[in-house]
């Protein structure tokens, strides 16, 4: 059997998956508490809190179920095993999300000067893309955000990856766009937001060759 073909077992994958959600929700976590900047999404949760005074963790499990009932749309058939894995890890993502914020808050991470809070809000950037590489690599479910690319890229735009990057972007910035008119100001858009924009890609990618290399990318055949 060749090397590359070698698939790791569904307690590593396990490990992979639970590992990711919980560096996922510590990354956005620390980019909400550090205030400048994070990934358009979280971004668009913490906007919409600072308008209606709704719970972020809430936000984002709700913007998540309508994300992943999209992606059945999206897919052009009921998936029913997909629709509740995504569900249930938005679940656990914007519960953890909550936590994290709170204790990152208690511990003073806002009161900590900007250069210092910039520095943050980058480093919850790589943590967050290790996270995606870890549960992407597990391939047993992800964030529907994450599906919403992937089905725009291979079913819609012959495999471009930007064109759909962009377009899973265009939701968010109108939801920022409009709380921010209402608010009279924008949370959680600065310098971390642009990192994230540039080098989510390249952090993604770098974290499947360096982070856990014995991870492989675990994708589905007809036999599994």
């Amino acid at each position: 059997m060749r090397s590359d073909s070698i698939k790791n077992s569904i307690q590593t994958r396990i490990i992979g998956l639970v590992s990711g959600l919980i560096l996922n929700a510590f990354g956005n976590g620390l980019c909400i508490s550090a205030d400048m900047g994070s990934g358009l999404w979280t971004a668009a949760a913490v906007n919409m809190n600072h308008w209606f005074a709704w719970n972020t963790g809430l936000l984002l499990f709700t913007m998540g179920v309508i994300n992943a009932i999209t992606n059945q749309f999206l897919i052009k058939r009921f998936d029913g095993k997909r629709l509740i894995g995504e569900i249930l890890y938005v679940l656990f993502f914007s519960y953890f999300v909550n936590i994290f914020t709170s204790l990152l808050n208690r511990v003073g991470v806002p009161n900590l000067s900007i250069f210092l809070r910039a520095i943050l809000s980058c480093l919850g950037v790589v943590f967050f893309c290790i996270a995606i590489s870890l549960y992407q690599r597990a391939n047993i479910v992800m964030h529907p955000n994450d599906d919403t690319t992937n089905i725009l890229r291979f079913l819609y735009l012959k495999g471009n990856s930007t064109a759909a990057q962009i377009i899973d972007f265009v939701p968010p910035i109108i939801i920022i766009i409009v709380a921010g008119v209402a608010i009279k100001g924008v949370y959680s858009v600065n310098i971390g937001t642009l990192f994230s924009f540039i080098f989510n890609g390249i952090l993604i990618a770098s974290a499947d060759k360096w982070v856990w290399p014995g991870l492989k990318h675990n994708f589905k055949t007809t036999n599994n």
